[in-house]
């Protein structure tokens, strides 16, 4: 499959990611088929679009600003989108689906079910981002930018089945702050249960 060219301004300065691969998203990252189509919607600097094409998937970045991954404009195995997600207006990707859709560290509650609905069938949704309660150790501290417990597991009502969800306080990395995630899939029957690690 080839992908349009789009008509985009960018930095030709190099930006390397400023932060590591979310371990929510390396954990389960092995459900997107393989060499299956990603979108990493609010992709900044492209830490997980990265990642993921050195995993041999096809990607899909969507931010407003692409000066971050301005390195990767001529990479065949991207597909950049300069939009304002918060700004109104159609859902840029009408139509379009894809077997993984990785969001981290966004919310814009206008769009979360045209992101739900971009899972196609035997895809699956990665959800992670921060929740309420981290208002107490940091930014962001706006309730419109913090989920409220167990908002993600709306998903359901968009035909997804919910695999893996976490919510509470998270300090990994020396970092306290609330998050919820969600890993849910679009399949046609149940799923595989994900071994418990030894101990647990």
């Amino acid at each position: 499959m080839s992908w349009p060219k789009r008509n985009i301004v960018l930095s030709v300065r190099r930006k390397c990611p400023s932060q590591r691969v979310s371990p929510w998203i390396e954990r389960w990252a092995a459900r997107i088929p393989r060499g299956g189509s990603v979108l990493d919607l609010a992709c900044g600097d492209g830490r997980h679009a990265r990642w993921l094409a050195d995993r041999g998937h096809r990607v899909v970045g969507v931010d407003r600003d692409l000066d971050g991954v301005a390195d990767l404009a001529d990479d065949p195995r991207f597909e950049w989108l300069a939009h304002d997600l918060e700004a109104g207006g159609e859902w840029p990707l009408a139509r379009r689906t894809f077997d993984g859709v990785v969001v981290t560290n966004y919310l814009w509650r206008p769009i979360l079910a045209h992101v739900f609905d971009a899972v196609a069938t035997d895809g699956v949704l990665l959800y992670e981002t921060f929740a309420v309660g981290n208002e107490r150790y940091g930014r962001p501290r706006n309730p419109d930018f913090l989920l409220a417990p167990g908002e993600l597991l709306a998903c359901r009502d968009r035909g997804l089945e919910v695999v893996a969800f976490e919510q509470g306080i998270d300090s990994e990395g020396g970092t306290t702050r609330v998050v919820e995630r969600v890993v849910a899939v679009r399949a046609a029957g149940p799923q595989p249960i994900e071994p418990r690690a030894p101990g647990s």
